[in-house]
C-alpha cells in the first residue's frame, strides 16, 4: 500500500471496500502530470462567442453584431474590440472553437459544463440529487488530493441557480467527504474572512488533538459547514476541520489585504476580481482545484450583476449590457490573471479554463439579443499543459456549427484530467454500484503542450 496516505484510508473507510482496488492502482501507477492545478472559471449564462473569441465579420449584420475585430498578439487571430487588454495576451491561450453538445436549458447544460457528464434529459426542472455525476474538482480529490492540511477542492462565492439549484457543483454519489470546500463570503468586502479559520482565544495547539473538543468548537461555531458531523463521516468531518484550523498556509491564501492595492485595481475591486486573485492565492497554498462562479444567476437584464444569459427580455437588449458590465469584467480580470500567474512562474503548471454552459445564437433575435446555442461555442484555456497562442477547430461561415474538430465538454473532462495526471478511464461507481469512468470523453490531443 506504498503512496497511500492516512488521509485515503480514512476516505476509503467512509466509501466502502469496493473504493480499495482503483485507488489503489491509482497510486501505484503515477500518469504524467503537466498541471499542478486548475482554475475554472465558470460564466453562467453562456457567452456569446460571436461578440468575444469568435467573430464572424464577414456574416450578414444580424449575425456579426455591433462589434468589430481587432488584432491580437495571436498572429491572425484577431477578437473582439471591446476587449483590448486580453488581446495582448492572446499568445498565451488556446481558444477551442468548436464545443457543442445538444442542452439548451440553463440547469442541464450547467451540469453538463460542471462535470462533463450528459444529464439524463434537457430539462430546466432538472434537479440537483446525489444520484447524479460529480463536479470535476470532486473527482480529483477522489483520485489525487492536495496534500495534507490543504483542501483538494474549493469552490466559491455562489451555489448558482436558475429556478433551481443547478446540479453538478459538489461531489454528488462520491459521498459528501469530497465534497467541496465551498464558501460565500464576498473576496471583495472589506471585512473578507472565513470565521472557521479563527482558533478561540481559549484553544491551545495541544486541545487540537482532542477529536470531541474540535468538534464540539465546529459545531457551535461554523457557519460554512450546513452538515453535522454524522452526515460527513466523523473521520473526514475531524480531518477538514483541522485543516481549517490549522493550515498557516491555506488561512494566509484569504488575507488578500496582504496584495498590493495597485495588483488588486488590475483584478477589479468587484467580486468576481478579487475572486480571481483569490484563486491564484489558493493554487499558491496548494489547493488543486478552484471553481470561480463568475454570478449566482443567469442574468442578462442588468448592468451590475449576473450571468451572460443576453436574450434582450424585458426590454433589455444585449449590447448595452456586454458594453458596460459583462465584457468590461472579462477584459479587467481574466488577462490579469494569466499574467499574475506568468509573473510567478505559476502558469505552466495552472490550468485556466473560462467556460460557460453554450454559447449564443448566431442570429440576433427580435429582443436585439441571442439565444441559447449549444450546437458550437468557444472556451478558453491558458497554461498548465496546453498549447500558447493557438486555435483549435474552427466554426462554419456563422458561427453556427463546427466546420472541423468537433469537441464535446466530455472531452474537455477527460483532457483536463490527464493533464492532472489522472486517467479519464479510471473508475467510480454509483448510488446502484454501477462503475463508471470518470469521463466518457477523449483527450483532444491537438490543445496539449
Amino acid at each position: 500500500m506504498i503512496g497511500i496516505t492516512r488521509r485515503r484510508l480514512l476516505q476509503i473507510g467512509g466509501l466502502g471496500l469496493f473504493a480499495l482496488p482503483s485507488l489503489l492502482a491509482a497510486s501505484e501507477s503515477p500518469r504524467r502530470r503537466r498541471a499542478r492545478s486548475i482554475i475554472f472559471l465558470h460564466q453562467y449564462g453562456g457567452p456569446s462567442h460571436l461578440d468575444t473569441f469568435d467573430m464572424k465579420p464577414d456574416a450578414p449584420a444580424e449575425v456579426r453584431g455591433q462589434y468589430r475585430p481587432i488584432a491580437s498578439s495571436l498572429v491572425g487571430v484577431p477578437i473582439c474590440e471591446k476587449l483590448p487588454r486580453m488581446s495582448r495576451v492572446m499568445d498565451k491561450v488556446t481558444l477551442v472553437r468548436t464545443v457543442r453538445h445538444e442542452m439548451r436549458n440553463h440547469n442541464s447544460a450547467g451540469y453538463y459544463s460542471l462535470t462533463g457528464v450528459a444529464p439524463p434529459t434537457d430539462d430546466q426542472r432538472l434537479r440537483d440529487s446525489r444520484e447524479l455525476f460529480p463536479a470535476y474538482g470532486s473527482v480529483v480529490d477522489r483520485f489525487a488530493p492536495a496534500p495534507a492540511g490543504t483542501p483538494t477542492f474549493v469552490s466559491y462565492p455562489y451555489v448558482i441557480s436558475d429556478g433551481s439549484i443547478t446540479p453538478g457543483q459538489h461531489a454528488s454519489f462520491l459521498g459528501p467527504q469530497y465534497d467541496p470546500f465551498f464558501m460565500r463570503e464576498d473576496p471583495n468586502s472589506d471585512d473578507f474572512r472565513l470565521p472557521e479559520l479563527s482558533l478561540p482565544a481559549n484553544l491551545s495547539a495541544d486541545r487540537l488533538g482532542n477529536r470531541r473538543e474540535v468538534l464540539g468548537i465546529i459545531d457551535r461555531g461554523t457557519e460554512l459547514l450546513e452538515f453535522s458531523a454524522r452526515a460527513r463521516g466523523i473521520y473526514t468531518y475531524y480531518q477538514r476541520a483541522l485543516t481549517m484550523l490549522t493550515s498557516p498556509a491555506f488561512r494566509r491564501a484569504f488575507d488578500l489585504s496582504a496584495e498590493s492595492p495597485a495588483l488588486r485595481d488590475r483584478y477589479g475591486r468587484n467580486t468576481y476580481g478579487q475572486g480571481c486573485l483569490l484563486a491564484r492565492r489558493l493554487v499558491e497554498a496548494g489547493v488543486k482545484f478552484v471553481t470561480v462562479y463568475y454570478a449566482a444567476t443567469i442574468g442578462g437584464q442588468s448592468f451590475t450583476s449576473g450571468g451572460w444569459d443576453t436574450h434582450g427580455f424585458n426590454n433589455n437588449p444585449m449590447y448595452p449590457i456586454l458594453d458596460r458590465y459583462l465584457l468590461p469584467h472579462a477584459d479587467h480580470t481574466l488577462p490579469t490573471l494569466l499574467e499574475d500567474l506568468q509573473s510567478r512562474g505559476l502558469l505552466d503548471e495552472t490550468l485556466v479554463v473560462w467556460a460557460g454552459e453554450f454559447g449564443r445564437s448566431p442570429r440576433i433575435n427580435n429582443m436585439a439579443g441571442r439565444d441559447h446555442w449549444p450546437q458550437c461555442y468557444t472556451v478558453l484555456l491558458a497554461g498548465g499543459g496546453v498549447r500558447r497562442g493557438h486555435v483549435h477547430g474552427a466554426s462554419d461561415r456563422f458561427g453556427a456549427y463546427p466546420g472541423r474538430d468537433p469537441v464535446r465538454p466530455e472531452d474537455l473532462s477527460a483532457t483536463m484530467f490527464h493533464l492532472l495526471g489522472i486517467d479519464p478511464h479510471a473508475e467510480v461507481r454509483d448510488t446502484l454500484n454501477r462503475p463508471l469512468p470518470v469521463s466518457p470523453g477523449t483527450v483532444i490531443q491537438g490543445v496539449l503542450a
